[in-house]
Order: C-alpha cells, then sequence, then structure tokens
C-alpha cells in the first residue's frame, strides 16, 4: 500500500496523557515487532513514559492462534464477566500495557509493504526476530534505514547479531544457566538443597528489556541531534554477563590470578557479612520463622551487636571491620544463627528498624499485595478491561515529579486496533483497511 506520508502526528490520544499531564515521550512512535518478554518490556515502560506503542502481532490462522505466544501462557487466564476463562494470558497483561495492537503478516508481499509504510513514520522499530529474519521480509535495518534515516531498529536476540552463537535460540533459562548466574544462585553444594538454580523470574529477559529501553533513548537522542538512526544490537547473554555486577567484578579483578571461581553461597552475599537469612524464633504454632540482616557497614553491625546484647562482639578485632567479618565468616556467622533464635520475629524487626538496621521479614506475593507501604505507593494500579471489567496490574515503578506515566491503555485484544493505528498513521480509509484484510495482510 502505497501513499503520501501524511503530517507528522503522533499518539493518536492526542499529546495529554488520560491524567491531564504531558509524558516524557510524547511523540513517540514505537513499532514493536517483539513477542514473549524481553522486547515487550522494553516497549511497555517505553509505552508507559508515554510513547505510542503499536504491537505487531501474527492474525489467527488455521494453525496458530494468533498473537504474542505468552497470550496462551497459561492458567492463569484472566476471567471474563461470566466468570469463564478468556484467552488472555496473566502472562501476557503483565507485559503490554499502554499499547495498541494489530496483526499483520509479514510472511506475505502486502504484510511486508505495510510494515514498511508504518516504519516510514516511526521513531523506533524493535524486533526479537531469529539473526537474518527480518531481512528475508525486507524489514532488516539496511532497508528500512535506507526508508527512514532517523529510525532507531532495536534487535533484541539471545546471542547478539554476531559471534559464533548468533544463529541459536535464546531463552532466559539457557541464558541463566550460560552466562553463569545459576553457578551463583541456590544453597551452597555442600548443603541440603544445594546445585544450580535459576531465579524465580526471568531476570534475563527482564534486564535486557530495561538495558534495551536505555539505549532506545539514548539513539533517540542522538537522532534528534544528528537526524540519524542506528541499530542497536541486544543480547541476552551479553546482559546476562553484564549482570554478574561484583561476582564479575571479583572474579576478573583477583579470582582469575588466585584461581578462585564465584560459587553458590545461598543467601549469603559474597562481599558483606551478615548479609543473608537467619531463622529465628519460631511462632506460637511452632512454625519456623525467618528474617533477613543486611548489614552494610560496619556501624550498622556495632548497632545490631548492641540490639542483640552482645556489644563485644563489635570490638572483636575479628568482626569489627567487613573485610575481616568476610574472612572469619565461618566463625561469626555460627554465632550470629544461635543468637537470632532467641528472639521472635516480630520482636527482632521492631527491634532493629528501631535501631536502623537493615533487616526485614520474607513475604510470599499475598503479603506483597497487602503491604500497606506497596499499595501506598501504588503498585497495584486497576484498569478497565473490555473482557472482564476491573483488572488489577502491577503498576510500573517509575515516579516523576512533572512527566507521570500514562495509565490510559489496558493490554489490548488481538488487532484490536489495527483500524485505529493505520487511519492514524497512515491516513487509512476503512476501505483501504479492508482491501488489506482482503489480501491477508491483516
Amino acid at each position: 500500500m502505497e501513499m503520501d506520508p501524511p503530517p507528522r502526528r503522533h499518539r493518536g490520544r492526542g499529546d495529554v496523557a488520560h491524567n491531564g499531564n504531558m509524558n516524557a515521550l510524547d511523540g513517540i512512535r514505537i513499532l514493536d515487532l517483539s513477542r514473549v518478554l524481553a522486547g515487550p518490556w522494553c516497549t511497555q515502560t517505553l509505552a508507559d513514559l508515554g510513547a505510542d506503542v503499536v504491537k505487531v502481532e501474527r492474525p489467527p490462522a488455521a494453525n496458530h492462534p494468533g498473537g504474542d505466544d505468552t497470550r496462551g501462557w497459561g492458567p492463569p487466564f484472566l476471567r471474563g464477566r461470566d466468570g469463564s476463562d478468556t484467552a488472555e494470558a496473566a502472562y501476557y497483561l503483565g507485559a503490554n500495557r499502554n499499547k495498541r495492537s494489530i496483526t499483520c503478516d509479514i510472511a506475505t508481499p502486502a504484510g511486508q509493504a505495510l510494515i514498511r509504510d508504518l516504519a516510514a513514520r516511526a521513531d523506533v522499530f524493535v524486533e526479537n526476530y531469529k539473526v537474518g529474519d527480518m531481512a528475508r521480509y525486507g524489514l532488516d535495518f539496511d532497508s528500512l534505514h535506507a526508508l527512514n534515516p532517523r529510525l532507531v531498529y532495536c534487535s533484541i536476540t539471545g546471542f547478539g547479531q554476531t559471534g559464533i552463537y548468533k544463529d541459536r535460540a535464546g531463552y532466559d533459562f539457557a541464558i541463566q544457566a550460560m552466562g553463569g548466574l545459576m553457578s551463583v544462585t541456590g544453597e551452597r553444594d555442600d548443603r541440603p538443597g544445594g546445585g544450580p538454580q535459576k531465579v524465580g523470574v526471568a531476570v534475563a529477559d527482564l534486564f535486557t528489556g530495561l538495558y534495551a529501553t536505555v539505549a532506545i533513548q539514548a539513539a533517540l537522542r542522538h537522532a534528534e541531534r544528528t537526524g540519524e538512526g542506528q541499530h542497536i544490537d541486544m543480547a541476552l547473554l551479553d546482559t546476562q554477563v553484564a549482570m554478574l555486577a561484583n561476582l564479575g567484578a571479583n572474579y576478573l579483578v583477583r579470582g582469575r590470578d588466585d584461581g578462585k571461581v564465584p560459587g553458590r553461597a545461598g543467601n549469603a552475599h559474597a562481599n558483606i557479612v551478615p548479609y543473608q537469612v537467619f531463622e529465628v524464633a519460631p511462632d506460637a504454632q511452632g512454625q519456623a520463622q525467618h528474617i533477613i540482616l543486611a548489614v552494610g557497614n560496619d556501624g550498622q553491625f556495632a548497632k545490631f551487636c548492641a540490639v542483640a546484647g552482645r556489644a563485644e562482639l563489635a570490638s572483636d578485632t575479628r568482626f569489627a571491620q567487613n573485610q575481616n567479618r568476610v574472612r572469619h565468616r565461618d566463625l561469626l556467622v555460627p554465632m550470629l544463627e544461635s543468637i537470632l533464635k532467641t528472639r521472635s520475629k516480630a520482636d527482632w524487626l521492631a527491634a532493629l528498624e528501631a535501631a536502623k538496621v537493615p533487616c526485614g521479614p520474607i513475604n510470599n506475593l499475598a503479603e506483597v499485595f497487602a503491604d500497606e507501604h506497596v499499595l501506598s505507593r501504588g503498585m497495584v494500579q486497576r484498569w478497565s478491561h473490555p473482557l472482564s471489567g476491573d483488572l488489577d496490574l502491577v503498576a510500573s515503578p517509575l515516579k516523576l515529579s512533572a512527566t507521570p506515566v500514562r495509565n490510559d491503555l489496558p493490554p489490548p485484544l488481538l488487532g484490536q486496533h489495527t483500524a485505529e493505528v493505520l487511519s492514524d498513521w497512515l491516513g487509512s480509509t476503512p476501505e483501504q483497511v479492508t482491501a488489506l484484510q482482503r489480501s491477508g495482510a491483516l
């Protein structure tokens, strides 16, 4: 479908957010061809900040229900007004708010032409197809850059656009393993339950999405100054290696030379002591109880010792400084384990919090979402969904005083906004949309 570009007008909903405030990324158009988590997590953050994110999804077909795969990743599924399950999985709902959805079959010539038309009017293009797939469709960076030199093009893959692994499919679980995270996560091998353990959420995907968000905004700033877009090459494995943080530095700075490879430490910290889970006195029913103690400096350790009635530990040369507490971890921690078991969880938390010693309970998700502070911070947000009415979702943690995040579009139904987006971005008439549907592009 070829037509003259309409005047550049962003955000079909206008330039003012639903709450009456301007959003930080008002006027930015993002064409999102990503699926599952890393890409959608990135574009959800950008959408929260005000960008007009158009989620391009696979149309339904005889052999596929269509849409992002995560729409079917349940149970749990969203409960409809009649009490029965809808086709919207909670997984999908958690990563796609504030977006608009269109369907487009990029395997068809008409679908490819439509994406090129949209990309010519976009500021950002996000995709997470295997290396080389976009080139087969004529939707790679070089092809779209020729149409729109200002376009910021972000590719998200498991292993990047270069390197000997570039053609492999990338999955968070495998990346956590290959990137070293599972070697430092879980209980020590010499203790019950020891062995490799993944993190409970897909952190490689989530971190890659957030790094991609940062990179896209940096590239937009460059395009604003120079008129030149660029290709962003984001890889889950790169991100996972970067996420090793202090443990990676520990190995590169000394461990490699000393032959010491960081390993699993359970809930302990490699560089700080005491910084771990401790069992306290059981509750009234005899159930085991725990708290976390996160002593970050020597002053906090002295305060802890005072609360514990063991002030002499803070003046003991083996324990007074953190570096010595780390060296004498195996001597100090058993002493602290005995001390912590003498008082209840409530007693310890109240006393330690009063003394400004970092500590906390270990909450399950029911306790998290009932926590008065979490609720007061607005971390549960209610939406109006077309299939269920009220829908509670975890909110964005971004809190900007002048340009707050938007909250006007619940996670879209498959293809919900196809006609609207084509009208907004391309000036398409209903007849042109119908023609595209008949062509198999939509």
